[in-house]
């Protein structure tokens, strides 16, 4: 009886509250009404919100590891990011992915005090993470753990970094994997395009364009991923960031207990960074795909870097031309009906040139009108004069996106820890909104 008569009240609170809410509702549509629609341009908003940087301590170890820490005690969770100075970039020419086996195998080839599935096992009882890579211009090690698990976790972080095995099968495993990566590289072909351009840019041999390939993986053996991996692991090369709900004083003393007493090497690092130049001055470069009925078509040169004084004009002016409402959407898509997809993105890198990439996908048959169309608006950049309109929208939407950077603690962390890599000030996205606001 008392189940029956909890259920039976439980469904009174149900349809009183539905009634309450039919009632409630059954009145907006008449004081909607009573209102006047406005256009989207009539609409005001108060200004958004000054960004600030949370409050963050910096500090070094006395091995060269630079330390940032983040208090964020929303949610009992922590993650962490090692930040490496390396890259593959600075891997011999004819040992393509070896940075990348080494990146990989720090993780899944297990630690000097645990297996690989010894350690799968200790984090999937803890739902924690732990992952490790080398891209083109950094390597990177991270993990995500509850604040619960956070002495564990942190501990079997540092072996990945310090102590990592490299099991020999799983460095041929991730070679397995590889191969079948550039067995199956031709089959997208906005791939192959993409790969192509870069070699056109770059050059072929370029550490910015060269490929992974089948001999190049066959040049390089276990030892030599060792020796990668002694060569550029170091503290002093390391910045560790660290965000989540944890106390300070104790997640300092996990630091200390668990990279103190890592010895930098006496000889200095490599600093060394790959120069970039453009191979191909000018030029037309086709992909024979015969079976294809589309074009995937990429025009540009090569570009600048973050730093350069020209950087906030230039993205300014990379909204005005490109993005929904720019001129290549409105021209190309919106009033000939080209193409779906048109961009024109100048894309910069922090230490070495970028590129500025023009192009889209068309119709077989519209290859040409569509190139002829993408040259006609880049020209008209250089000729016309941008509208008072055009210029106001393209700073509008950079600035009103402004805040999205920092939506997330562990955004600003990220933010700050690529600055000191690159060498770059601690405010550099802020004098940036500010050129922007002045451009």
């Amino acid at each position: 009886m008392t189940n029956k008569k909890s259920l039976r009240n439980f469904l009174w609170v149900g349809l009183v509250a539905v009634t309450t809410a039919l009632i409630v509702f059954s009145h907006l549509p008449a004081k909607a009404q009573a209102q006047t629609a406005k256009h989207y341009t009539e609409l005001e908003f108060p200004p958004l919100a000054e960004v600030k940087l949370p409050q963050y301590d910096r500090y070094q170890l006395d091995n060269g590891m630079v330390v940032y820490l983040i208090e964020d005690r929303k949610l009992p969770l922590v993650s962490g990011n090692a930040v490496i100075r390396t890259g593959s970039r600075l891997e011999p020419g004819e040992k393509v992915g070896l940075a990348e086996i080494t990146g990989t195998t720090m993780r899944t080839g297990g630690t000097k005090q645990h297996s690989p599935d010894e350690l799968n096992e200790i984090l999937e009882q803890r739902a924690a993470t732990i992952e490790a890579e080398i891209n083109t211009s950094v390597g990177n090690a991270s993990f995500n753990t509850l604040s619960e698990d956070l002495d564990t976790v942190f501990k079997l972080f540092a072996q990945v970094i310090r102590e990592p095995a490299f099991a020999p099968d799983k460095i041929e495993l991730a070679k397995i994997q590889v191969r079948g990566n550039i067995a199956r590289r031709n089959d997208n072909p906005g791939d192959i395009a993409s790969r192509e351009f870069r070699k056109l840019i770059y050059g072929e041999n370029s550490p910015y364009a060269r490929s992974t390939e089948y001999e190049t993986l066959e040049n390089f053996s276990r030892q030599d991923v060792v020796n990668f991996y002694q060569k550029y692991l170091r503290p002093d090369q390391i910045i560790l960031g660290i965000v989540g709900d944890f106390e300070p004083q104790k997640m300092k003393a996990l630091i200390e207990e668990a990279f103190g007493d890592w010895k930098a090497p006496a000889i200095a690092a490599q600093k060394t960074v790959p120069t970039a130049n453009q191979k191909n001055r000018s030029g037309v470069f086709f992909v024979n795909r015969p079976e294809l009925t589309q074009s995937n078509i990429l025009l540009g040169h090569i570009g600048g870097k973050l730093s350069s004084e020209d950087y906030p004009a230039l993205t300014v002016l990379n909204g005005v031309l490109n993005g929904f409402g720019g001129r290549l959407f409105n021209d190309i898509r919106a009033r000939q009906g080209l193409a779906y997809t048109v961009y024109g993105s100048w894309s910069p890198r922090y230490d070495y040139p970028g590129l500025f990439v023009a192009g889209g996908q068309t119709q077989s048959s519209s290859t040409v009108p569509f190139v002829n169309s993408i040259l006609s608006e880049i020209e008209r950049m250089r000729t016309s004069k941008i509208t008072s309109e055009e210029l106001a929208y393209a700073k509008e939407s950079i600035l009103n996106s402004f805040v999205f950077n920092f939506e997330k603690p562990s955004q600003t962390l990220s933010r700050l820890m690529r600055y000191e890599y690159y060498g770059y000030p601690a405010d550099f996205i802020f004098k940036y909104q500010q050129a922007v606001k002045e451009t």
